[in-house]
C-alpha cells in the first residue's frame, strides 16, 4: 500500500519514552529500548524531549524542524542513540541515503541491540535494495523480550521477503505478526495478496474480509477484492468492490487497471 514506507519508518518512534546509556549486546538485549528507559540526568532528559518532539514533527511531515530537534538532542547528549536514529529516519524520508545510513550506524554503535534502531535500519536496508541483509536486523528487534511492538519487525521482514520472492518466509512472518497483533492491517493485506497470487483464493478472501473489518478500504485492497471475487465467480461482489473503487478513489492507479481490464 502506498503509505507503507512512511508507516514503517515512523512506527518505531511511536513509543519514545525515557532513556539511559545502553549496555552492550548481551546485557542490552534484556533491556527496554533506549528510548523507553528512564532518564538518569538532566542532559539525557533534554535529549529525550527533543527527540520525542522531532519524531512528532517527522510524523507531520515537517522534516526541517524534526532535524533541528534531533540536533538539539545530540547537542544536549552526544551519546543519545535515538536521536541518531531519528536523523536516520528523516534523511531516509529526504532520500539522502548516505547521510541516513551514517546516522543509523552511529545509533547502532551506541546501542547495538536496541530493537527500535535495528528495525529502523532494517527497513532502510530493505528500501535501498539490501533486502536479504535487512532480515538480520529485524531478527535482532524480534528477539528483544521487552520491545513494545514486536509485530512491526515481523511485518517488515515479511514485506522484504516478498521483495526477494520468498513468499514462504513472508507468509510465516505475517502469520507471526498477526499472532502478536490481530489488528495488523498491513500484515493482513499482504497475507491476502500472497494467498491470492498462490491461487489460494478462498483464503485470500477470508484475509481480505478480516482486513476490512479493522481498516477502511484502500485502493489496493479494493482492487484485490475485485480480482478475488472475479476468480471466485461472484460477479455481484466483484461489482461492489469495483463500485467502491470508482467512487472513493477515482484518480487511483488501481482504477486505471480496472478500466483497462488488467486483472493480472
Amino acid at each position: 500500500m502506498k503509505t507503507i514506507a512512511i508507516l514503517a519508518t515512523i512506527a518505531g518512534l511511536l513509543f519514545l519514552g525515557g532513556c539511559a546509556v545502553s549496555k552492550r549486546t548481551s546485557e542490552q538485549s534484556a533491556e527496554q529500548p533506549v528510548s523507553q528507559q528512564t532518564a538518569t540526568s538532566d542532559t539525557r532528559q533534554r535529549a529525550k524531549v527533543h527527540t520525542e518532539l522531532g519524531a512528532l514533527y517527522m510524523q507531520r511531515g515537517n522534516m526541517g524542524v524534526a532535524l533541528e530537534e534531533a540536533r538539539a538532542a545530540l547537542s544536549a547528549d552526544p551519546g543519545y542513540a535515538p536521536a541518531y536514529n531519528l536523523q536516520g529516519l528523516v534523511y531516509m524520508q529526504l532520500h539522502e541515503d548516505h547521510t541516513a545510513e551514517t546516522n543509523f550506524e552511529k545509533a547502532l554503535a551506541v546501542a547495538p541491540a536496541d530493537p527500535e534502531i535495528n528495525n529502523s535500519f532494517g527497513w532502510f536496508l530493505c528500501q535501498t535494495g539490501r533486502e536479504q541483509r535487512s532480515l538480520q536486523y529485524f531478527m535482532v528487534a524480534i528477539k528483544s523480550p521487552l520491545y513494545a511492538t514486536p509485530a512491526l519487525p515481523y511485518t517488515n521482514a515479511g514485506i522484504c521477503s516478498m521483495r526477494i520472492k520468498d513468499d514462504k518466509a513472508a507468509e510465516d512472518y505475517f502469520v507471526r505478526a498477526l499472532r502478536l497483533d490481530g489488528n495488523n492491517d498491513r500484515a493482513l493485506y499482504f497475507l491476502a495478496n500472497i494467498t491470492y497470487r498462490q491461487g489460494r483464493i478462498a483464503a485470500a478472501r477470508l484475509h481480505l474480509q478480516e482486513l476490512h473489518k479493522i481498516a477502511d478500504p484502500s485502493p489496493e485492497s479494493l482492487w484485490l477484492g475485485v480480482r478475488i471475487e472475479r476468480k471466485l465467480g461472484d460477479r455481484e461482489a466483484e461489482a461492489r468492490f469495483a463500485s467502491q473503487l470508482r467512487r472513493k478513489f477515482p484518480g487511483s492507479q488501481e482504477l486505471q487497471m480496472l478500466m483497462q481490464g488488467q486483472y493480472d
